[in-house]
């Protein structure tokens, strides 16, 4: 069997330190093509391409600096050109530019290609969430894995240990996808629930702003704890109320479930903007300028799908934590009242949330 291209879709924070994962895997698996092709969004930086600073100086100054990039890895600016060949892709760009971004490869796609998203977000969908991998389904029309876990980007640069969780609705793919991506201190579960999976991803982005909205406050560790258990709570019944298979506890105590809610609570970017949207009451727009070098931040434009949802099916007051993060971020309501989706959750009230 001829050994299999992989392609980055992503130049990010996230995608560059995956890249470095995949290049360095590649060299010594024969499964793989050794050269790995990684779109990047064109940029202009000190006068040169990005792409071309990539190429020459193997490191994505702007997203990931201080980082060397395998040589292996090589920067394409055009998306059509990176993903001719490819019979690995791996998606890691913000959620909002999946549709069209797949629209431009679909021309390109080989038989037989698959892909992973890690990818952290939903769309709204006719009769619920729509899952990102789901729309890379059904435009690709190729089978799609997700990973996600308590991984934020620097640290795995780094090479700082942790786990991370795949859900892989295909055996075969789940184990080619765990030998692409795992190295000594990246660990990897393959599970096969994967909307579930991914619906984590998702959904801890949001629970992240409200611990964010707490530092701001100046609230605790005590208040933020309650956060993250009711913010669980939350994830766990949206999950049963709206995923197509089976919903199962243990795979919230894998990597993708209340390790990453953890994690993201206490290090992650949705954190850290939320804690400055209090304290400078500045728009989220120009905090991801400032302080995330133009990244786009996935819990506040999640939370607004979320809402979506549940109004449609008359919910919100069920989900207080989730509505409370999106009143604040699009409708002026203060931060100062995030307290009360705490005090007045009806996980207090009945003894569970809606669906656990």
């Amino acid at each position: 069997m001829p050994a299999k291209r992989v392609c980055i879709v992503g130049s990010g924070n996230w995608g560059s330190s995956i890249a470095k994962i995949i290049g360095n895997n590649v060299r010594s698996s024969n499964r793989f093509d050794p050269n790995v092709n990684m779109w990047v969004y064109e940029e202009v930086i000190d006068g040169k391409k990005l792409t071309e600073i990539i190429n020459t100086e193997h490191e994505n100054v702007k997203y990931l600096p201080g980082h060397k990039l395998p040589k292996n890895v090589v920067a394409v600016p055009d998306v059509t050109e990176a993903v001719k060949r490819a019979g690995v892709l791996v998606f890691v760009i913000p959620h909002q530019f999946i549709g069209g971004i797949c629209e431009k490869m679909k021309p390109h796609i080989a038989e037989g290609t698959i892909g992973i998203s890690l990818i952290k977000g939903i769309d709204e969908g006719p009769d619920g969430p729509k899952l990102i991998s789901d729309i890379i389904r059904e435009k690709l029309e190729i089978d799609v894995s997700v990973l996600m876990g308590a991984n934020i980007a620097s640290e795995v640069a780094d090479g700082r240990f942790c786990e991370t969780t795949i859900g892989a609705k295909s055996e075969q793919n789940g184990r080619i996808f765990k030998e692409l991506l795992q190295t000594p201190n990246f660990r990897i579960t393959v599970v096969e629930e994967s909307d579930t999976v991914e619906l984590c991803g998702a959904l801890k982005n949001i629970v992240a702003v409200g611990a964010g909205f707490c530092d701001g406050l100046g609230f605790g560790d005590n208040t933020k704890a309650a956060v993250i258990r009711l913010g669980l709570m939350e994830m766990v019944a949206f999950a049963k109320l709206f995923c197509k298979g089976p919903v199962s506890s243990t795979t919230f105590l894998e990597s993708c479930g209340v390790a990453d809610l953890i994690t993201t609570c206490y290090g992650g970017r949705n954190r850290k903007v939320a804690e400055a949207f209090f304290k400078t009451s500045k728009p989220i727009a120009q905090l991801e300028t400032e302080l995330l070098n133009g990244q786009k931040l996935q819990g506040p434009q999640t939370s607004a799908e979320v809402y979506k949802l549940l109004k449609k099916r008359d919910m919100v007051d069920k989900f207080p934590l989730f509505s409370a993060v999106y009143e604040i971020c699009f409708e002026g309501k203060k931060v100062d009242e995030f307290i009360v989706c705490l005090q007045n959750h009806p996980e207090h009230r009945s003894g569970s949330c809606s669906g656990v």
